[in-house]
C-alpha cells in the first residue's frame, strides 16, 4: 500500500512538473514578429525621434542590432558611420556594414560575399540603407547575372524572420520591385517617358507587385513622375512619401502607417484611362489623396484610416447637402510641381465652393526638351471626394481623399506672353 501511495504522489508530482513547466514555455513565448518595411522619403534629420525610435521598436526594442548599409552614399564612410551614432544614440547597437560601389577600401563584390560580414548582417534585426544613388544598392546586392548575392539573401533571411527593412531616400526607392534610377527632372520624364534599364530598374522589391514607392514626393513634386512610370508598369497604386517622414509598411496585411514630419500621396489608377488619340502623356481619372502624419493606409483592400485627431475633429464632404466650404476663391497655379504645391491645392479644394482646379507644368528654357510642350492638370472632386481637418497642432492640418485627376499635353504658344505696354 505504501509503495503504491508512492508511486501515485511520485505521478502527481511529474504531472505538476510538466504543468508548471508547460506554463512557463507559455508564458516566455512572444508572438512572432511580422516582417516590416521604413519607407522614408530622404532628408531624415537626425532629431526625428519618432522614426528612430519606431525602428528600433521594430527591430525589437533598445540594443537591437541594427545593420546599417551606406551603399548608396558618395561617401559611405562618413554618412554611415554619421547614421550608425544616431542610431546608438537612440539606444540600438548599430553597425556599419562596408558594401558600397564606390569609396570604401573593400572591393564591394567581395564585401557581398564575406561570410564573416553575412554573419553579421544574419545576426540583425534591423536593415538600415541610408540615402544617396539607388542604383548603387542594386548594382551591389544583385549579381551581374541578375541572380541575388549571398549577402542579399541574408537581408531577406533577416525580412522573412520577422526583421524591419527599410531606409531614407534611395533606401526608400530599392523597396519596391521597380524604382526610379537615373531618372531626368520630373517635366523631361512626362515629356519623354521612362526607358526600362535606364530611368527605371527593378528594385529589391520588398513591398511586393502591387505597390510602387517613390521618395521626396512632395518636395520635388515627384506624384507626377509616378504617374508615368505607374502607368507604364501596370501599376494601379503608388505611394510616395515626402522628406523627413516615414511609411511604416506591414507587406502581409498591406497596413501602412505615416509618421513624421509630413505625409505621403497615394497615387490610384484603378479607374484611370488614357487617349490613345493623344501621342504624349496623358491620363484621366486617375485619383490622388493625400495622408497626413497619424493616418492610414491598407494598399490591399485599398482604404484609408484618417488619424483619430481628424476623426474627432471636422469631416469635410463636398457631396453633403450641409457641407459648408471654407474657400471660395478659385484655385489655379502656374506651376503644379513646386514645393507641396499639390498637397495645397487639394486641401483648398476639398473645402472649396468650386469643384475644380488648374495647374500647370511647363519650362520655356532653351536648353529643355522640347519647350513648346507642357502639360495641363486639371483636379476636380467626385462622389467619393472627401476630407478630414483638425486644428489640434496648431495648424490647418487637411487629409484628403480621392480627388481626381486629368492630365492633358498642351502645346504653349510663342510668345508665352506679352508686356502689357510696349515701350516706346
Amino acid at each position: 500500500m505504501k509503495k503504491r501511495l508512492t508511486l501515485f504522489l511520485g505521478a502527481c508530482l511529474l504531472c505538476l512538473g510538466i504543468g508548471l513547466l508547460s506554463g512557463m514555455s507559455g508564458q516566455a513565448q512572444t508572438p512572432p514578429r511580422q516582417p516590416t518595411l521604413i519607407a522614408i522619403g530622404g532628408a531624415l534629420r537626425f532629431d526625428n525621434a519618432e522614426v528612430f525610435n519606431k525602428i528600433i521598436e521594430l527591430a525589437g526594442g533598445s540594443g537591437s542590432k541594427i545593420c546599417v548599409f551606406p551603399t548608396a552614399s558618395g561617401s559611405p564612410q562618413k554618412n554611415g558611420t554619421r547614421v550608425v551614432d544616431a542610431f546608438n544614440r537612440y539606444g540600438a547597437s548599430g553597425i556599419l556594414i562596408p558594401v558600397a560601389v564606390k569609396g570604401l577600401d573593400v572591393a564591394y563584390q567581395q564585401a557581398v560575399n564575406d561570410p564573416a560580414l553575412i554573419q553579421q548582417v544574419q545576426n540583425c534585426t534591423g536593415i538600415y540603407f541610408i540615402g544617396g544613388d539607388q542604383g548603387r544598392i542594386t548594382q551591389a546586392l544583385y549579381a551581374e547575372s541578375g541572380d541575388r548575392t549571398p549577402m542579399l539573401d541574408a537581408i531577406w533571411q533577416v525580412f522573412n524572420q520577422g526583421g524591419v527593412v527599410g531606409g531614407s531616400s534611395a533606401g526608400a526607392a530599392i523597396l519596391s520591385e521597380t524604382m526610379f534610377k537615373d531618372a531626368v527632372d520630373v517635366l523631361s520624364t512626362m515629356k519623354l517617358g521612362v526607358e526600362e534599364g535606364s530611368s527605371i530598374d527593378q528594385g529589391l522589391g520588398f513591398v511586393g507587385p502591387d505597390l510602387f514607392i517613390d521618395q521626396h514626393f512632395l518636395t520635388r513634386g515627384r506624384f507626377a513622375r509616378a504617374l508615368v512610370a505607374m502607368q507604364a508598369k501596370g501599376y494601379k497604386l503608388g505611394i510616395g512619401v515626402d522628406e523627413n517622414t516615414a511609411l511604416v509598411i506591414e507587406p502581409a496585411s498591406g497596413k501602412v502607417d505615416v509618421i513624421g514630419y509630413k505625409g505621403a500621396v497615394v497615387v490610384d489608377l484603378s479607374a484611370a484611362t488614357i487617349r490613345p488619340d493623344l501621342t504624349k502623356f496623358n491620363v484621366q481619372n486617375a485619383k490622388l489623396s493625400y495622408l497626413d502624419r497619424g493616418d492610414a493606409f491598407n494598399f490591399k483592400t485599398n482604404t484609408i484610416t484618417p488619424s483619430q485627431a481628424k476623426l474627432e475633429d471636422l469631416t469635410v464632404n463636398p457631396n453633403d447637402p450641409s457641407y459648408e466650404p471654407y474657400f471660395t476663391e478659385e484655385i489655379f497655379t502656374g506651376d503644379i510641381l513646386e514645393n507641396t504645391a499639390v498637397v495645397d491645392l487639394m486641401s483648398n479644394l476639398i473645402d472649396n465652393k468650386h469643384h475644380e482646379a488648374m495647374g500647370l507644368a511647363f519650362s520655356r528654357a532653351t536648353d529643355v526638351v522640347e519647350p513648346d510642350l507642357g502639360f495641363e492638370f486639371k483636379f476636380y472632386t467626385g462622389t467619393d471626394s472627401i476630407g478630414y481637418y483638425t486644428g489640434i497642432l496648431g495648424g490647418e492640418d487637411y487629409s484628403v481623399e480621392n480627388i481626381h485627376l486629368d492630365v492633358t499635353p498642351i502645346q504653349l504658344s510663342d510668345p508665352l506672353y506679352q508686356q502689357l505696354y510696349q515701350k516706346n
